[in-house]
């Protein structure tokens, strides 16, 4: 099923203001909200299509590159959010912000404010010129701490030996009250009995021996868009840790690495070669055989061409997520032998006076550095 305009989602035009369109979100959570919509697929379904919309909307960058190339501009960039708690987690300073009414749906009353999250797990992948240039997926082996199964993450044994915290009353949360000048002060923080669980447990599980999580081997599948650079950081919800005793995973934090081609250098977008050439291939012209990320092509040398030179293959360098397509240059280095045979020598002696050997360089022909400016103008 092809997915709705964004603008259509939240229900406003595509000049809306930033501000226009949290409040825009902010409505239709409140509409949507599960706490309000108990037990109605159809209402969860609305509720995760709006924070969508609202992720890519509530980006300027995000927002530039949907206006410009639609749903294929941000291209995983738009989370799918497969849990209610996704949302909390991503959005909470909205959901919260101004305390009503969203204190009220996003608050306390239903538990959420306490929930914990587990830490991240950051890995490095590294990729080569070709798999940077095409975009590619790749398998990654990790070892994450999941839900313990035998206790369903509670750390109880049989998942049921808990009671309710008797200092927090099961909320997770302790209020103290500080009377100041300005009158009566009321700050909430961790229960420190419970540590934020709401629950303590009277017998531990004896698989994971009260913490919730056990180590696990996965093998994760991740999908790399061409045009990443080395440094970049790609993220994906809910692949991390789980916490002990309960709440939402962490995120697997996936860092790039661009591994050096032998041949061909990356600059920006462009693709830099060096070729090197004979000094009578050089004279008399001839077909040389470069490397490309798409592979091998021909390309003529003009009889005459000189040692500096820069060859332009357009459209071989790079595409990056906004769709710009780089070039390949090809810098010509005339190759001059260091050592001769007697015969070789006596050739070129025959040659040393002639005219046309005389350097004689056209005074309009531009330097190599004008070349590389103009170049990438």
């Amino acid at each position: 099923m092809a997915k709705r305009d964004y603008y259509e989602v939240l229900g406003v035009s595509r000049t809306a203001t930033q501000e226009e369109i949290k409040k825009a979100y902010r409505k239709l959570a409140i509409k949507y909200h599960p706490d309000k919509n108990p037990n109605d697929p159809e209402a969860e379904e609305k509720f995760k299509e709006a924070a969508e919309a609202y992720e890519v909307l509530g980006n300027p960058e995000k927002r530039r590159r949907y206006d410009q190339f639609g749903h294929a501009g941000v291209n995983g960039g738009a989370s799918s959010f497969s849990s209610m708690e996704d949302i909390f987690e991503r959005f909470s300073s909205i959901f919260n912000e101004g305390g009503s009414p969203f204190e009220t749906f996003f608050g306390g009353g239903s538990g959420r404010s306490h929930h914990r999250k587990g830490s991240n797990l950051r890995v490095r992948l590294k990729l080569n010129l070709q798999e940077i240039a095409k975009g590619v997926e790749k398998k990654i082996k990790i070892k994450r701490e999941v839900s313990c199964d035998a206790c369903h993450g509670t750390g109880a044994k049989g998942g049921t030996a808990l009671r309710t915290c008797s200092t927090c009353g099961g909320t997770g949360q302790v209020q103290r009250i500080t009377n100041t000048i300005l009158g009566q002060m009321i700050t909430t923080s961790t229960c420190p009995t419970c540590q934020g669980a709401g629950k303590i447990i009277e017998e531990r599980c004896e698989v994971c021996y009260g913490q919730g999580v056990t180590q696990k081997e996965e093998t994760i599948s991740v999908r790399i868009p061409a045009g990443a650079v080395g440094g970049m950081q790609l993220s994906m919800r809910g692949k991390g840790n789980y916490p002990p005793g309960g709440g939402t995973p962490g995120d697997l934090i996936i860092v790039i690495d661009e591994v050096e081609d032998e041949q061909l250098k990356r600059d920006g977008n462009n693709i830099v070669y060096d070729l090197y050439i004979s000094f009578i291939d050089a004279a008399l012209g001839t077909t040389v055989e470069v490397p490309t990320i798409d592979g091998a092509v021909k390309i003529k040398i003009e009889p005459g061409t000189q040692s500096g030179k820069i060859l332009r293959l357009r459209g071989k360098g790079i595409r990056d997520i906004d769709g710009y397509q780089g070039d390949q240059l090809i810098h010509v280095n005339v190759w001059v032998p260091k050592q001769l045979s007697s015969e070789e020598q006596k050739l070129l002696e025959k040659l040393r006076h002639s005219p046309n050997f005389q350097p004689n360089p056209d005074k309009r022909e531009k330097g190599f550095f004008e070349k590389i400016r103009e170049f990438f103008k």
